[in-house]
């Protein structure tokens, strides 16, 4: 049998080896030896910075493969948990395709149950002829006749309570408030007389209000008097016009305010 090849690449030998990576522990080492060899024996100090910089460099070792572990364990775990979350994805996928394939089955078995639930057209229903020589059988109503008459008579009774209802409601009427100024000729008028003769027209739908007199000047004062009117009834033309039948107490009428209510 051929012996197997013990040799190694250059590449292999490196990479088995670690002396590069310890190398500041092999020079202590080596410095250790010729200095024992020398017959020269290092200080306490010496020996304490060594033992603690092999320390530092075994744990910067073990420090950064546990981090790497920890790394690796993450990552592995972050993939299997996707993972599990395509499995899950594809098994949804997987039952809903094969409900489809189901209800697509079961159609394609009973292809006369679709044919079924479309609607039948309706055939048209042929006007009966009534074949009788009788007139009095051809003038039958035989759309109800009578419950036309009834609706029509129901419509007119509810028309006649509307209009009743609205007679009994009683009308608005539209008022006005009327402010006159009645001047007198001069100041030696009797205002008094001129009032009452103000107060004495009177016809439906004028009510007389409050008065007082108003000094115009020179000793002049004229009647301001308020009056309710019925727009209908009473306009200020005829009011006016009856008032200047007093032509000797009264010498003119103005309208000074005028108001709807």
């Amino acid at each position: 049998m051929p012996k197997k090849s013990t040799k190694m690449s250059g590449l292999q030998c490196l990479a088995t080896e670690n002396v590069w990576f310890d190398k500041q522990r092999y020079d202590d080492a080596e410095k250790c030896f010729y200095e024992g060899a020398n017959g020269t024996v290092p200080k306490e100090g010496e020996l304490n910075a060594i033992v603690s910089r092999q320390n530092i460099l075994q744990s910067l070792n073990g420090s950064s493969s546990h981090a790497g572990d920890q790394e690796l364990a993450s990552r592995m775990k972050g993939m299997e948990l996707e993972n599990q979350t395509l499995h899950r994805v594809v098994e949804e996928m997987r039952a809903a395709l094969q409900t489809l394939e189901l209800r697509v089955a079961s159609l394609e078995r009973s292809p006369a149950a679709v044919t079924c639930a479309k609607a039948a057209p309706v055939a048209p229903v042929k006007p009966v002829k009534v074949e009788n020589g009788d007139d009095e059988d051809s003038d039958i109503d035989l759309f109800g006749s009578d419950d036309d008459e009834e609706a029509e008579r129901i419509k007119q009774e509810r028309l006649d309570a509307y209009a009743a209802k609205k007679s009994k409601k009683p009308a608005l009427i539209a008022k006005s408030s009327i402010l006159l100024d009645v001047k007198p000729w001069d100041d030696e008028t009797d205002m008094g007389k001129l009032e009452e003769c103000v107060r004495s027209v009177q016809m439906d739908g004028l009510l007389w209000g409050a008065s007082k007199l108003v000094p115009v000047g020179y000793g002049i004062k004229k009647l301001q008097i308020n009056c309710v009117v019925e727009d209908d009834k009473v306009g200020t033309d005829i009011l006016e016009e009856e008032l200047t039948k007093f032509e000797d107490y009264i010498q003119s009428i103005d309208v000074a305010a005028f108001n709807k209510i």
